[in-house]
């Protein structure tokens, strides 16, 4: 099988993805092979290329939100059969046993697994997952169209549930990649306003498009203090400016799994008359199923770009830049 494989982290201006033909995996009891349709990809993915994150195994073939066809199940798999449709997320395995695991907060596991970080995930013609954490797809289904749901959707969502938000209610974004421009959708369906804070007039025009209520790069200018706001970039230096303009008792939620240092922030200005500092620690499999409830109810139109297999280095390269307006997905040919 072909793969997109990182050998060692660097700068993804380098292009550190390979392409090497792999033998395909076989499947132990409780796992399922799956062919790969497309996998979306994720800024998560660039942390992990560029070092930001540490290595947990090279090589390594990354990409977490997969969409792809049971191919074969292991002798113990009750769940899906030769086949079905899946989607495979961020969230790879957790030990179950835990107090985190036993309280519904599989999230902070302390030996939680990730998909494309410690396993190998959906830059590949093939690839592996658990069955008890792999989800049930619909067939009537774009497959890109749905891949981005599966991490910076439910991320997106995890962080939008933490927020709080009630309709007639305010909310800010912060960024506006491929979580933001699924979010602004559901906060809108749901009858709250939403205000965008993005540097690149490309995605301003995509916010304004989707719906949202005022974007701009300047949060000095927003017309009216949210009671919530989500900071989806990850860029610690938004974290004063986003608390500063936040209502009184406001929630600030960070969404990104890596964040670049904090700096000062002033008691008085940024911290005082109860706001609130959420963070969110990847997501649960709840997360997950609440989302594609969710969308059974609100039609979410995400933006794709598609992309081949090969050319995995240079939309990553893309997204880096910002270029790249919502999601890019990856399609197997």
């Amino acid at each position: 099988m072909r793969v997109m494989v990182l050998r060692k982290q660097n700068s993804i201006d380098i292009s550190p993805l390979g392409m090497e033909e792999w033998n395909i995996p076989e499947p132990n009891e409780k796992e399922l092979l799956v062919k790969v349709i497309c996998c979306a990809i994720c800024r998560t993915d660039l942390h992990i290329i560029e070092g930001e994150l540490p290595p947990k195994r090279l090589p390594i073939i990354p990409g977490h939100q997969i969409v792809g066809i049971v191919e074969k199940i292991g002798n113990k798999c009750m769940k899906f059969k030769r086949g079905d449709k899946v989607g495979i997320a961020w969230l790879r395995k957790t030990c179950g046993n835990c107090s985190f695991c036993q309280t519904g907060k599989e999230n902070l596991c302390e030996n939680s697994l990730y998909t494309g970080y410690h396993e190998h995930g959906g830059y590949a013609e093939y690839t592996l997952i658990d069955e008890d954490y792999a989800y049930a797809l619909p067939d009537n289904i774009e497959e890109a169209k749905i891949a981005p749901l599966l991490c910076a959707g439910i991320i997106g969502y995890r962080a939008w549930k933490k927020s709080e938000i009630k309709k007639g209610q305010i909310l800010a974004l912060y960024g506006f990649g491929a979580s933001a421009h699924i979010i602004l959708q559901i906060a809108k369906a749901k009858g709250a306003y939403v205000f965008v804070v993005s540097r690149k007039e490309n995605h301003q025009k995509l916010a304004r498009e989707l719906g949202a209520d005022w974007a701009d790069n300047d949060p000095s200018k927003i017309p009216e203090l949210p009671d919530a706001s989500i900071i989806f970039a990850p860029n610690g230096n938004l974290i004063p400016p986003s608390l500063q303009y936040l209502k009184k008792g406001g929630k600030l939620v960070l969404a990104g799994i890596y964040m670049s240092d904090t700096p000062p922030l002033e008691y008085e200005k940024h911290l005082f008359y109860e706001k609130q500092i959420i963070s969110i620690s990847a997501n649960t499999r709840n997360d997950g199923q609440d989302l594609f409830e969710e969308i059974k109810n609100i039609q979410i139109h995400t933006h794709i770009e598609k992309t081949s297999l090969e050319n995995t280095n240079q939309i990553l390269q893309r997204l880096k830049k910002g270029t790249l307006n919502g999601s890019g997905v990856v399609v197997i040919d």
